[in-house]
């Protein structure tokens, strides 16, 4: 079980900088104000809002609004600052940083105690943008995913209109059967379908997770391209390349939605306790977490909302007992508990406990929805997680 234990605080108030307001930083954020309410914190983010983003595919139910909570409410409730910023820290700033416990952001010089960097991931379609009708996860970051879609389709309304779904990972996946079910609820007579480089979706998860998946796909009449390569999307081809053979073939498609993963930018290597890690010696009051992270530990390193969680709160009770006395850290070997990856609006395919105890329909929705709520609770200064 995760806890803080008794430590005796060798100053009164920590100044903190935390870089990236994702799932992450706002945990870190949160459990340091929980132990220690008085700490200075200044959050780094170049967005207004923290977006709940593993939730952007129910936009084609409910608004984007919905899934989004202003660091300007955020200074308001906790009393720390926001700084609208990009930040990239390669090692030898980091270092710099670490030596003079400062933070140079432009012209203005941020003084810190302890630094968390949380700067997340790029989307890795983010290169592959060459047409008007190809869309990527970070479109729908801005525009909820009903009038993307429904502007398009009522702008070029022609005959025998496909969508093409590039991706069969969880956030492909997600879109997927949203997408069909936003068809089927306007009505629109739409081809929808599937290309993954891969033989089967939801490869990262247990094989019920993608047997499972396929079957509603076959009960939707969801087309699916296995061990097919996106190549491009003009005005109403899609062009694809076989994996095995290398055969190039076109498809009708009106418009190509890119759900690619997430593409390796920087990341940071850091130590069991989460301190970042340059020339094999650890930095000790620069942590990092979420998924530009990569831990030194038997923990999860999975790039997911739930791991960026536990590592961003690990961080902030490492700080807190980093600058305590006897000073003695808690080391990362948290493994994930469970993982369910939403079939539509009324059905899911999960995991509990076990990855072989596989739970699909309703109980896995009564999974997802109370881990969510979880996760609201933390942003309102609640925390539930317990282990």
């Amino acid at each position: 079980m995760a806890f803080l234990p008794f430590n005796i605080t060798k100053q009164k108030k920590l100044r903190v900088i935390i870089v990236g307001g994702g799932y992450a930083g706002l945990a870190a954020l949160t459990n340091l104000l929980q132990f220690a309410p008085d700490t200075d914190i200044t959050l780094i983010d170049p967005r207004t809002q923290h977006l709940k983003i593993t939730h952007l595919h129910e936009t084609f139910r409910y608004p984007l609004t919905d899934l989004l909570f202003s660091f300007g409410d955020l200074e308001i409730r906790y009393g720390c600052r926001h700084v609208l910023a990009s930040v990239d820290l390669d090692q030898n700033t980091l270092q710099d940083c670490q030596d003079s416990k400062q933070l140079i952001l432009d012209d203005a010089v941020l003084n810190f105690d302890y630094m968390i960097i949380a700067s997340g991931c790029e989307n890795s379609a983010s290169g592959l943008m060459d047409s008007k009708n190809v869309l990527s996860l970070s479109d729908f970051t801005a525009a909820n995913g009903s009038d993307l879609l429904g502007n398009f389709l009522d702008q070029n309304n022609v005959p025998n209109q496909a969508i093409s779904v590039v991706g069969g990972g969880a956030t492909g996946i997600q879109f997927l059967f949203e997408i069909k079910q936003f068809l089927m609820r306007k009505k629109y007579k739409i081809k929808l379908r599937l290309i993954h480089s891969g033989g089967r979706v939801l490869e990262q998860f247990p094989d019920g997770f993608g047997t499972y998946a396929e079957s509603r796909m076959r009960d939707l009449e969801i087309a699916f391209y296995p061990d097919t390569y996106y190549s491009y999307q003009d005005s109403d081809k899609i062009f694809l390349t076989e994996k095995i053979t290398k055969r190039q073939f076109e498809l009708p498609s009106s418009m190509a939605i890119l759900f690619l993963g997430k593409k390796q930018q920087k990341t940071y290597t850091a130590n069991a306790f989460g301190q970042i890690i340059i020339n094999r010696k650890p930095l000790q009051n620069i942590f990092t977490a979420g998924d530009c992270s990569y831990y030194q530990s038997p923990g999860s390193n999975t790039r997911t909302a739930q791991s960026a969680v536990r590592k961003g709160k690990l961080v902030a009770r490492n700080i807190l007992r980093h600058s305590g006395f006897p000073g003695l850290l808690e080391p990362y070997i948290h493994h994930e508990l469970g993982y369910v990856v939403s079939i539509g609006a009324a059905d899911a395919v999960g995991w509990l406990v076990s990855e072989g105890n596989i739970i699909t329909g309703i109980p896995a929705l009564t999974i997802k929805e109370l881990v969510e709520a979880q996760y609201d609770l933390l942003l309102a200064g609640i925390d539930t997680y317990l282990v």
